[in-house]
Order: structure tokens, then C-alpha cells, then sequence
């Protein structure tokens, strides 16, 4: 059971309403992680620069590349919540996160994703002299920061046991 409610949105003071109502004009629907967080508004905005980053990276990354990168990150936190929104990303596109022979670039993305997760002082230098051949600074920058929100998100979903959202459980593994 969640350690923090959902707002409820009728009675939620003005900002949380707009910021809830803004949601579901852009992305169709609000999550549970969404509607928990929208008790701080402040907390709500810092979370949603996690789109802010991934559209950093969609220059630079393939989507299926930044799907495995956070798919890693959140597995190795052994985020329930993540994972099943990024598995739900990688089966909706026909792929298959249990059977798949991943590009090079996308190895070194799970690899340094499940790194930093692991244990984020001990990014081994080997793969760090990978990213450095194959990223330019910003794009390093962006990778780094977007791994510490994921990070962050996972933290929240777990320390809060946040519930997962129905949409999700389909796409447990069996």
C-alpha cells in the first residue's frame, strides 16, 4: 500500500488541478507516480524535467536506444513501475525485451545505464572512454542527468510503493 495518497482532483487546490488538467491534455491521462507527486508542485515540475532531457536525447539516441538505456536503469534500481512502462514501450513496438541481439550503441547504453544504477562511483573507466568516443559532452551531460532523475524516479516509486498503474500489468514477465 502507497506510504503517500493520489490528490484528489476535485478537491485540490487550483495550481494541482491545472497541473493535473495540463497532463492529461499532453500525454492523454494521469499516472499514479503523477497524481502521488502533484501534492508538491514544486516536486511535480522537478520530476517532469524528466521530458525535458529525453527530448535532449531523442537527438542524439534512437527511441528503441533510450528505451533500453531507462529499461537498464530501472532494472537495476529494481524499479517495478519503470520497467513495466519501458518494457510496455519496447513490446508496443514489436520488440521483445527477452529476445533481442542489441546494436552496439545499444549495449553500451544498457551497460552504462546499469552501471551508474549499480553503484554511480564506480563507472568503469573502459566504458566511460566508450561513451566519450561515441557522445559529445552535451549529449554526455544529458545521459548522466536523465540517468540521475531515472534514478530518482525509481527512488520514489519504491520508497513510496507506488502502485502500479493498470495499463502496466500486462506487461509483466511471466
Amino acid at each position: 500500500m502507497p506510504h503517500i495518497s493520489q490528490i484528489d482532483h476535485v478537491s485540490a487546490p487550483d495550481d494541482v488541478r491545472t497541473a493535473h488538467d495540463e497532463e492529461v491534455r499532453k500525454r492523454g491521462h494521469v499516472t499514479n507516480m503523477k497524481r502521488t507527486l502533484m501534492h508538491s508542485p514544486p516536486a511535480y515540475r522537478a520530476y517532469m524535467e524528466w521530458y525535458t532531457l529525453r527530448d535532449e536525447l531523442a537527438k542524439a539516441l534512437p527511441d528503441r536506444a533510450f528505451w533500453l538505456f531507462s529499461h537498464a536503469i530501472s532494472a537495476e534500481s529494481d524499479c517495478l513501475i519503470c520497467t513495466l512502462f519501458f518494457r510496455r514501450a519496447l513490446i508496443d513496438a514489436g520488440f521483445s525485451p527477452e529476445e533481442f541481439e542489441p546494436t552496439g550503441e545499444e549495449q553500451l547504453l544498457i551497460d552504462f545505464g546499469r552501471a551508474i544504477a549499480r553503484d554511480s562511483n564506480a563507472v568503469p573507466r573502459e566504458l566511460w572512454a566508450q561513451i566519450r568516443e561515441r557522445y559529445d559532452e552535451p549529449t554526455r551531460v544529458n545521459l548522466v542527468a536523465f540517468a540521475g532523475l531515472m534514478i530518482a524516479t525509481n527512488i520514489f516509486n519504491n520508497v513510496v510503493e507506488i502502485t502500479p498503474d493498470p495499463e502496466l500489468e500486462p506487461y509483466r514477465r511471466t
